[in-house]
């Protein structure tokens, strides 16, 4: 019976955990919302709670997904468990440049492993202004060597999340990565 009990307490605590993470990354997305309503209404920043060390930056959609994903500012582990993160020293989404955004891949970017070339990503500028990019590549790629993103003058999109999707144990070297262009 130890046995039994203790086998089932642990797996009680793996799910309980497991659902923890899903909740936290939807209901955050709601109150990021909330934030990037309020943002574009104002014009200026506007912290998702007050002891946020971050903010709103865009939003991405992707419509035939049924994706809306408010992207933050930074993309550290502590921002992505809320959100998909800007990775700094980029350009902001609807920029010239290589705007690189990423997300877990169990959360926030689960999508991306359906996602094929041609699909539309949109992604709404802090000026309200949308941008259409369309899906040119996917590729997985070795995150112990060197990643070169390519360089654009128009404005493009990189998204990263860690790969395989149904891997058990998080993180991992590999990426997948998905560019879009304008």
């Amino acid at each position: 019976w130890v046995i039994f009990v203790t086998v089932l307490v642990l797996g009680g605590l793996q799910f309980s955990h497991g659902f923890y993470i899903q909740a936290k990354a939807m209901l955050s997305q709601f109150l990021l919302d909330s934030a990037w309503k309020d943002m574009l209404e104002e014009g200026s920043l506007v912290k998702t709670w007050p002891w946020a060390d971050t903010w709103p930056v865009g939003k991405l959609s992707l419509p035939e997904y049924n994706v809306d994903l408010i992207v933050l500012a930074g993309a550290s582990g502590h921002n992505l468990a809320f959100g998909p993160g800007h990775l700094d020293g980029t350009p902001l989404p609807g920029q010239p440049g290589n705007s690189l955004i990423s997300a877990h891949r169990d959360t926030h970017f689960r999508f991306l492993k359906s996602v094929t070339r041609g699909d539309v990503v949109q992604a709404q500028d802090v000026g309200g202004v949308v941008h259409d990019y369309r899906v040119t590549n996917m590729h997985i790629v070795d995150s112990r060597k060197p990643i070169t993103l390519p360089i654009s003058d128009k404005s493009m999109l990189t998204l990263v999340t860690c790969y395989p999707f149904d891997a058990v144990l998080p993180g991992g070297p590999m990426r997948y990565i998905v560019v879009a262009e304008e």
